[in-house]
């Protein structure tokens, strides 16, 4: 069994670089949460199957007798965005309110008392939406980088209309000097002062 599982393991690791799909284990009742961190009015939409490994047939089946208990929180606000009950296999879909994190929770519903749900296979848009992620954070840096040089070139234009009132300034009073002289000699040349 344990080599099976390994051989498994082995598998899914080989084919993870293609698939946008996470795979985990429960025993039991078991509940597993996965926390993303999402942009405010992200949509999410993921996939998910519950398996069963069959004794008998020595392989994983799906039990359609299986509930999935679903439910997606936002951390920070605590407010519930999903809490449903899906079949073995299912989708969901939900859009986040606010950005920050928030709690994406998966558990097989109980039916009885001895539930042998072991697996649970999630698949969702994760890769989509990483590389929207990404680009909203180049887009920020961006904006950024442009926000810098544009607050670098207000202040070397501020800079430069500081020193031309000042240059104004002392032509202005450099001349002023010089018309009082020359009008004072004027006035002396003439004798009417």
């Amino acid at each position: 069994m344990i080599k099976w599982i390994g051989l498994l393991v082995c598998v899914l690791a080989l084919y993870a670089p293609w698939a946008d799909a996470l795979y985990f284990y429960l025993e039991g009742s078991e509940k597993k949460c996965f926390l993303e961190e999402l942009p405010k009015e992200t949509m999410v939409t993921g996939t998910y199957t519950s398996e069963q490994w069959s004794d008998t047939q020595h392989r994983w089946i799906v039990n359609e007798q299986v509930k999935i208990d679903i439910s997606v929180e936002e951390i920070p606000q605590g407010n519930m965005v999903v809490s449903r009950q899906g079949g073995a296999k299912g989708r969901f879909t939900f859009t986040s309110a606010e950005s920050g994190d928030h709690s994406i929770c998966l558990s097989p519903a109980p039916a009885s008392w001895f539930d042998s749900t072991r697996t649970v296979y999630l698949a969702r848009k994760v890769h989509e939406l990483n590389e929207r992620v990404q680009d909203i954070r180049r887009e920020q840096l961006s904006q950024r980088e442009r926000e810098i040089e544009f607050r670098d070139q207000s202040e070397l234009t501020n800079s430069r209309v500081v020193w031309w009132t000042v240059l104004q300034l002392i032509v202005l009073g450099v001349v002023c000097v010089w018309q009082m002289r020359h009008f004072k000699s004027f006035f002396v040349s003439k004798k009417l002062v």
